[in-house]
């Protein structure tokens, strides 16, 4: 079963860039430096900030839908990246982590989860995908629990 990993839109995020440090505080948001090659993973290029690269770290409801599986977090976005979707591979920020795999049917309700590697989670997302009953999946930063994409049949 082939796959396809979509990237948040640059769009709604690029307008916190501009903003000075109290108005973005004033939206629950805040300007970090990344000081690390990992940890700062951008929920919008699906890779990891450079040392040195400026990102904001704000507040994002992935799973809007009304039901009890509404979920928000907070992520990392970048500046003046593009938005990223590949085929039938992980991009690199979710191939270097442990992943929470969380699949939802068409009416948004989660109805499996588990965890993989991210470098391996070819043969769970098949698996998962395997089931008719599944709409599409969310991927999840498994340790500190973020969101990190969505996840379709290609």
């Amino acid at each position: 079963m082939t796959y396809a990993v979509t990237s948040l839109p640059a769009e709604p995020f690029a307008p916190l860039f501009g903003l000075d440090d109290d108005a973005l505080a004033a939206r629950g948001a805040r300007r970090v430096i990344a000081d690390a090659p990992l940890g700062f993973p951008c929920r919008v290029s699906l890779d990891d900030a450079r040392p040195g690269e400026t990102l904001i770290l704000v507040h994002y409801e992935h799973q809007p839908a009304p039901t009890p599986f509404r979920a928000s977090h907070a992520i990392f976005v970048r500046e003046g990246v593009q938005p990223v979707a590949t085929v039938g591979a992980m991009p690199p920020a979710l191939r270097r982590r442990l992943l929470s795999l969380r699949a939802f049917d068409a009416n948004d309700m989660m109805i499996a989860a588990d965890i993989t590697e991210g470098a391996s989670a070819d043969a769970l997302i098949a698996a998962m995908f395997e089931d008719p009953g599944i709409a599409y999946l969310h991927a999840h930063y498994a340790k500190w629990g973020c969101y990190a994409a969505r996840i379709d049949r290609a």
